[in-house]
């Protein structure tokens, strides 16, 4: 009977191991398959120059004592590829499908460096994998809908890759869900409903998703939400009534229309992130506004300027359709450095009463030009406001009309 070559390989380097353990009287007990599945590693993986991570990698001692490598009992529980300090070059290579026989393994990770290559989709036989983060490689391929089966997965981080294809339903199915983050890829298709009712992370920022977003497709326990730079598209006003634990929030650059719910500038948010999109009418916090910045730039907005928004320390409403007079308020908080970026300018606003030999506090920043009035004072505005100070009557004239 002829003995499988994969069987007499592992036979051959497993004998050497033990070997070597007596030889050296270390106390080796890892296990067979975990032993081949770490030497599969090394072969497919590299340090870039100037990284050292594989220096401890000699197989004839014991690998439970390699760098990034964590055992407990007989078996790799966690895998730690790459040095973690900061500036490190990182890796080269491939991840070897034998990654998947590290069957106790709880934690994944890679840091970043020149990873490429699809993602194995024997990584979801990894059971109990808990966390799952490679990012700032070169991944290529489609997210594997298997990696649905890691149903103890509690981290999800592939950012910064060259993924491709669609975010695979199954992932939402996760049950105990806490961080997605595949922001900086190239993935299309939607996004899918999310069921772990303890997702805190989404950030799926810089990618190529389009379409609408379900009122009921992500939980409220979410805190951080970042789908900034899609082709999103349609309402949201329904699903963000329900999102009230978030403490950051970042829409922008998108296609996202319809009004934006007054309910949400009560949320405990301390960054609004919902410019260059399609919003419109009017915008009515029920009271101050608690959010330090708040960015509605570059959208359809209309209605007058809410005295509510005076409590906001940066405040960008350039680039919409609002009118009539700047509220009071505003000037006051100007005056007294509380407002550290105004931006009112590319509107239909028609008056802002302040004296116009007064200074604005150096730390403050206000532009009012190309609106329906000559600015009452002369303030810098960044260069994308244009050189024109007021907009043309006849433009005016029409919106009022």
């Amino acid at each position: 009977m002829t003995m499988h070559p994969l069987r007499s390989c592992f036979s051959v380097l497993f004998v050497v191991y033990l070997l070597q353990c007596k030889l050296f009287f270390v106390h080796c007990i890892l296990d067979p398959l975990d032993f081949l599945a770490l030497q599969s590693v090394r072969k497919s993986l590299d340090d870039m120059p100037g990284s050292n991570f594989f220096a401890s990698w000699d197989f004839t001692s014991d690998p439970c004592n390699f760098a990034g490598v964590y055992c407990e009992s007989d078996r790799v529980i966690a895998l730690n590829l790459g040095d973690p300090r900061a500036g490190s070059p990182g890796l080269i290579g491939r991840l070897d499908p034998a990654i998947g026989k590290l069957s106790s393994l709880t934690e994944l990770s890679v840091v970043p460096g020149r990873i490429m290559g699809s993602l194995p989709q024997s990584i979801s036989q990894l059971k109990d994998l808990r966390f799952l983060a490679i990012s700032r490689n070169f991944l290529s391929g489609g997210i594997p809908a298997t990696l649905g089966q890691l149903r103890n997965l509690k981290t999800l981080d592939l950012s910064y890759n060259q993924l491709t294809g669609d975010i695979p339903r199954s992932i939402g199915t996760i049950p105990g869900l806490s961080n997605v983050i595949l922001s900086h890829n190239r993935i299309s298709g939607s996004v899918p409903p999310f069921l772990s009712e303890t997702l805190t992370r989404l950030e799926l920022k810089h990618n190529e998703l389009s379409g609408s977003i379900s009122p009921t497709s992500l939980p409220p326990s979410l805190q951080y939400l970042s789908l900034s730079w899609n082709r999103l598209s349609g309402p949201v006003d329904l699903l963000l009534i329900r999102l009230d634990r978030l403490n950051y929030l970042d829409l922008s650059v998108n296609q996202f229309s319809g009004c934006i719910p007054s309910r949400i500038f009560t949320f405990p948010i301390t960054n609004l992130q919902l410019q260059r999109n399609s919003f419109s009418g009017p915008v009515q916090p029920g009271g101050e506004v608690a959010i330090p910045t708040v960015d509605l730039s570059y959208n359809r907005l209309s209605g007058g300027v809410s005295p509510m928004f005076s409590t906001v320390q940066n405040l960008y409403l350039n680039n919409n359709r609002f009118i009539g007079q700047v509220p009071g308020s505003f000037v006051d908080r100007l005056m007294d450095a509380s407002i550290q970026v105004l931006y009112l300018q590319h509107n239909y606003l028609t008056g802002m009463q302040i004296n116009p030999t007064v200074e604005i506090p150096l730390s403050s920043s206000l532009c009012l030009q190309y609106n329906c009035m000559v600015p009452p004072i002369q303030t810098p505005c960044p260069l994308k406001a244009g050189k024109q100070r007021t907009r043309p009557t006849a433009q005016c004239n029409e919106w009022r009309g």
